[in-house]
């Protein structure tokens, strides 16, 4: 279990919106950017939003900009991912890591879509 714990998915329709929170603990958070990740059954895991560690910058994939949202409040040791217009192709285990040299992985929160 790495320090970040993912928290806030579910069950939604389609068009529907979900905000996911991911909690750090025994890091010092505020010096990390953040990404969140993605997998879904079958597929490799892939980054779809991160944030730099004073919150200056963010990415996004393709597949997800205009409708998601990346944020963090540093003195909750929390960064958030908003999620609107949710699509079916949304479906996946969403997870929170650094971009690059990751920790090692939470569990992960499940984000289920319907169509």
């Amino acid at each position: 279990q790495g320090p970040f714990v993912e928290s806030g998915g579910g069950l939604v329709q389609a068009g529907g919106s979900l905000k996911l929170s991911c909690t750090a603990s025994g890091i010092t958070f505020d010096l990390y950017a953040v990404g969140w990740y993605r997998q879904a059954p079958g597929k490799q895991r892939e980054l779809v939003a991160s944030i730099s560690s004073s919150s200056r910058s963010s990415s996004y994939g393709d597949s997800v900009k205009g409708r998601f949202t990346i944020y963090r409040d540093n003195a909750k040791n929390t960064v958030y991912l908003q999620m609107n217009s949710l699509k079916p192709e949304d479906t996946a285990v969403y997870y929170c890591n650094r971009p690059v040299h990751t920790f090692d992985w939470g569990q992960g929160t499940q984000v289920t879509v319907s169509s």
